[in-house]
């Protein structure tokens, strides 16, 4: 019997043992630019990669609601801001001329769900103070501390975010103030790519599930973490495996290990039963 997607760790020494060996065709439902690394890991595997976005970032209509709420970090009104992605870094803290970070960083207090969201925030001069150890929205409710009645939290999370954070940080005492800082939207995929056939589909977050399950149907796939693992099985799609830490070599690692569980189905389907 096989380990669940859950309970099989990613190994480094497989990359080790089998690097140029392993194959077969990967759509990353990524933008080629944010998936730089995580295909070059898996061309030095063997494995075919492509890179196309299912899912784009778009600004909220009206910035009013985010606008207030930076005014209200610059006053320091809040005691910690809690950052879910690099979306939401991108969204609050805008780079380019005629926008100034400094007000806004030294006010409060941050929490970064992951190592990407965190390098998103130190890029702009944010020192981190808390990243979970599970990279997700409960793991980083379970890792803030208690607060005093009232205490308020900066949430700027994307529209179709659910309310596993605030309803977290409420059950510790906080305050959450929950503003919506972007809007997640589906990408068609160039026709090129909808005419081929992969063995596996990475992907990054519930909505990039969504989409491909609309646009290609149900595939075999390996998630960066849980809550898009959940999002994927809703829609039809069969969880490979799920990378252990929400990083390029780690999804890497989980990607070529699912190849290879696919390829040893394949050659004998009964192994597994």
């Amino acid at each position: 019997m096989t380990e669940s997607p859950s309970e099989a760790p990613a190994h480094r020494d497989f990359l080790a043992e089998n690097a140029g060996r392993v194959s077969g065709r990967v759509l990353v439902a990524r933008p080629a630019d944010r998936a730089v690394g995580l295909m070059a890991r898996l061309r030095a595997s063997g494995a075919e990669p492509v890179a196309a976005p299912v899912t784009e970032r778009l600004p909220v209509q009206d910035t009013g609601e985010l606008d207030a709420a930076r005014g209200r970090l610059a006053r320091g009104e809040y005691t910690w801001v809690a950052i879910t992605s690099v979306n939401a870094v991108d969204a609050l803290l805008p780079q380019g001329p005629g926008f100034a970070h400094l007000t806004l960083v030294v006010r409060a207090r941050w929490a970064a769900v992951g190592p990407a969201t965190r390098r998103a925030l130190e890029a702009r001069g944010v020192r981190v103070d808390l990243v979970p150890e599970t990279a997700s929205a409960a793991g980083l409710a379970g890792a803030f501390p208690r607060a005093a009645a009232g205490n308020r939290v900066l949430l700027p999370l994307g529209d179709l975010a659910d309310d596993t954070l605030a309803a977290g940080l409420v059950a510790k005492g906080w305050a959450p103030d929950v503003v919506t800082a972007y809007r997640t939207v589906s990408r068609t995929l160039p026709d090129d790519i909808r005419r081929q056939s992969f063995d596996l589909v990475v992907v990054t977050s519930g909505s990039a599930a969504r989409a491909i399950a609309a646009q290609l149907g149900p595939q075999h796939v390996v998630t960066i973490g849980e809550p898009s693992a959940r999002a994927a099985r809703a829609v039809g799609h069969t969880v490979v495996r799920v990378a252990t830490q929400p990083t390029d070599g780690f999804l890497a690692d989980a990607a070529l290990i699912a190849l290879d569980d696919l390829a040893h189905e394949a050659l004998d389907p009964k192994e597994n039963l």
